[in-house]
Parts: C-alpha cells; structure tokens; sequence
C-alpha cells in the first residue's frame, strides 16, 4: 500500500510490504518521488495513471512493470483511487506482485503448447510411418522376388535409403510426442554415462573439456537405454554447436527429493523423489525468446541444412515418456544448462542383453489371419507371409475378422492385429477370437508406444 502525491509523486506514507518489495528503508522513501527512486521501469505508466485518476478517479487491476532496489524487474497488479489529504490531491495505490504467478502461467502455457504441437505430431509421424513401411516392404518384395537389372537395382536402393532416411525423421516426432515404443529398463544412469562418455568425447572434440560428477548413492530410475543415451548425445552434440571456440561441458548425476514448493514452482512437476541429471556448457547461450521455443519440432537457430530442429525435441519427447521433467536456464554469453529429473525406482537392475543374430529366413505352413484397416500396409503384409509359406486370411476390420473366425471348420493359427482398430482395440479383438477359435495365439503389431495404444498388450492371448 502506498500513499503518494498526485503532482510529484512523492511518498506520503508506505507499508512494510512495499519497502519489502522494493527492498528499501522508510526514510529512504518517505518525501522522496517515484522518480527519484527509480522506481517505474516506464515512468510512461506513471503519467498515463495519473491522467486516467485525472479524469475517472480510480484504476483497477493493471498489469505495471516496477523496479527495485537493485534495478531488478517485478511485474505488479496496480490498482488506485485518488482522495485529498490534509488538503492535498494524493494517490491511494494498491500493488500486488504477481511476476512469479506469470512466470508460472507462461509455464503452463508452454508446456500446453508442446502438447498440443505433439498431438499434432504423433499423428502425422504415424500416418507417415505407415505411407514409409510400404514403400520398404515394396523395395524388399521388389529385390528378393524379381530379377533387376543393375540400374533398377541401383534405384531400389536409393529409394529404400530415402525411405529410411525418412522413417529416421518420424521416429524422432514420434519420441517428441510420446508416441515412441520404449523397452523400459531399471537402469544405472552412473553406467549409462561412463559408457556413453568415449562416445561424446569422439563426437564434441577435444578443444572441449568435459567434467563428470556421479554420486556413488545414485537411484536408479526405469526407462529405455538407448533412448537415454540419444538423450545424453543430442545434448552434447547441442553444448558443441554452442561451443564452436572450445569450453567446457559438465555432466552431473545426483538424487534429488523434489518437494511441494518446487513442485508448484516448476509446473506440471509433480513432488517425488528422483535422480537429476545436469548437463551444462560455457558456451553462447541463448535469450529468453529461443528458450521458449528450443523444444519445438523443427525450431532450430543453426544456418540452413545444418540440423533438423529436431534434436531437442527428442530429447523432450523421451523424457517426457520416461515419466520425468526437462527444464533449461540459459543466458546469453553464460553458457546453458539443462535440467532433467526423472523418476527414481526400487528393483533389480535388469541385465543388458545384446540382441541374437538374425536367422535366415523362416518358414512355415500355418494359417495367419492379418486384421490391419490400411488395405496397402495389408497387403505388403500378405505378401511377405505368402513368400514365407503361409496360409493367410485378410480382414480390414473386427467385424470382418470375427465374421471369419466364426466359420465352424477353419482352423487359424494365429490372428496378427493392428493395436488399434476402428472401433475397437487389438487386445478386445483378440478376446473375441478367442472365443471362436481357444486354440489361436495373438500377434499384435503397432506403431504407437505401449502407452499410446492404451496398455493393452497385457491383455488377450500372445504369440
């Protein structure tokens, strides 16, 4: 609360809460102006409140931007009422600081804007994962069943490598919108990091010096290995670019106990415990206006034809799907550091298998009902399981998948389903199937994560 005059706008008298604001001492402000103190960061603002208490007598609720002792910004909700005082025209403010309740709107907004833009994503990503996995399977049917001359042959290979190229893309929208399939792990991130460290040390240089700080009491915490260490590389690879001169790369592995006021300062962070990890850089930094935006699908600040923009939006997505939170303080000039928790876990460590060699080709004699609605992914499908020897039933939905099953003497060893269907999931499907035929196993085929399809892999009979 602060009385002042209307002419000059020296204080009358203030509270303890404005001196606390303002960080200053009653009898540095009483009889001195606002404008002797510095205090509006637009003394703009003042004449047009005084104007308006000129001609209404009153304001309510304006968002002004007031400086402090030390010359640092606070937003503040200003309302006031000009009344006389002993015989002087003054000015009855109320002032509100609200800087941290916007800073946590603008959270809130931007965490609700790269939801969206994921939505958005996920299902652009997955359309055209399945428009790619045609393309592929057509490229492998065309080399194996036909003989091409060296020119076709030449060309299916660059159409499969564009393809590929390609599905490298959507498999990075897809982790940016939480869509991506995860082999969850208990995992050591002490044990990620110094495996990962020989491949950063290769891939930053050496005019970059790197720091590792790993609590021995680390937690452990459930989430896919690789998709970490692409996490730990597109930040490296990101603290590089900024450091094209040299500098200094810390990497930094603690617990932390996130409690109920960190929580509400950092929306949507939930209280928990969970282990953080902290990559920070020496090198150009960035303004606010970049860092509102870093996490967006292809943003990038780097010239044309050097990156995708789509480094850290991955590096978003698999943190965000990993059940954990990703913050970023940077300042240009200071260099960057970003800030990621995730969810600590009780448990064994699950041992890291290498995956076996692929076998030659199987094949098999069986009957295979193939339920998928995209009649040109169903047929690619056909086709390779007829190559293979099977015997294979199609169906573009349920309903037409039931209707089959119901046939009393046809035997189906195995339904192979789409996760989602039209209508229904895979998993509901397969219950049904069941039913009809006891005997056939289930297959389920998907391109969204197990979350995304409504965790229901757990359910039905599985292959």
């Amino acid at each position: 609360m602060v009385i002042s005059r209307l002419d000059d706008g020296c204080y009358v008298d203030v509270n303890d809460r404005w001196l606390r604001l303002i960080g200053m001492r009653r009898e540095e402000v009483i009889g001195h102006s606002s404008l002797e103190l510095s205090i509006w960061a637009d003394m703009k603002d003042r004449d047009r409140m005084v104007q308006t208490l000129r001609e209404n007598g009153a304001i309510r609720a304006e968002e002004i931007k007031f400086l402090n002792r030390s010359g640092a910004a606070f937003l503040g909700l200003l309302s006031a009422a000009a009344l006389e005082l002993n015989g002087e025209q003054c000015i009855l403010s109320a002032v509100q600081d609200i800087t941290e309740f916007r800073k946590l709107e603008d959270q809130l907004r931007q965490a609700q804007k790269l939801e969206a833009i994921g939505i958005l994503a996920g299902g652009v990503a997955h359309d055209f994962n399945n428009l790619l996995s045609i393309i592929l399977g057509r490229c492998e049917l065309m080399e194996t069943q036909r003989p091409a001359t060296q020119s076709a042959g030449q060309d299916l290979e660059e159409i499969r490598k564009a393809a590929e190229s390609a599905t490298g893309l959507t498999r990075q929208l897809l982790a940016f919108s939480g869509r991506q399939v995860m082999e969850l792990k208990v995992l050591d991130l002490n044990a990620i990091i110094t495996e990962t460290e020989s491949m950063i040390r290769r891939l930053i240089g050496a005019h970059i010096q790197i720091e590792l700080e790993m609590d021995p009491s680390l937690g452990r915490v459930k989430a896919d290995p690789g998709q970490i260490e692409q996490v730990f590389l597109n930040l490296a690879v990101n603290a590089r670019d900024a450091m094209p001169e040299g500098g200094k790369l810390m990497i930094r592995a603690t617990n932390f106990d996130m409690d109920e006021s960190y929580a509400r300062a950092h929306p949507p962070a939930q209280p928990g415990p969970f282990v953080q990890l902290e990559i920070r850089d020496t090198g150009t930094g960035m303004d606010a206006e970049t860092q509102a935006r870093i996490f967006e699908p292809f943003f990038t600040t780097k010239a044309k034809g050097k990156g995708t923009g789509l480094g850290l939006a991955t590096v978003y997505g698999i943190v965000k799907q990993s059940g954990g939170y990703i913050w970023v303080n940077s300042e240009v000039g200071k260099g960057t550091a970003f800030q990621i928790q995730l969810p600590r876990v009780a448990g064994a460590l699950t041992e890291r298998r290498l995956a076996p060699a692929p076998e030659s080709r199987l094949r098999g004699s069986e009957t295979v009902l193939v339920v998928e609605d995209d009649p040109a992914v169903r047929s690619v499908i056909r086709e390779f399981l007829s190559l293979s020897g099977y015997q294979v039933l199609e169906a573009a939905g349920a309903a037409e998948a039931v209707e089959i099953a119901g046939q009393k003497d046809l035997r189906i060893d195995l339904l192979l389903t789409d996760m989602i269907l039209p209508g229904k999931t895979g998993s509901a499907l397969s219950r049904q199937i069941a039913e009809l035929k006891p005997h056939t196993k289930t297959l389920f085929m998907s391109g969204y994560s197990e979350q995304t399809a409504g965790q229901e892999f757990t359910s039905g009979r599985r292959a």
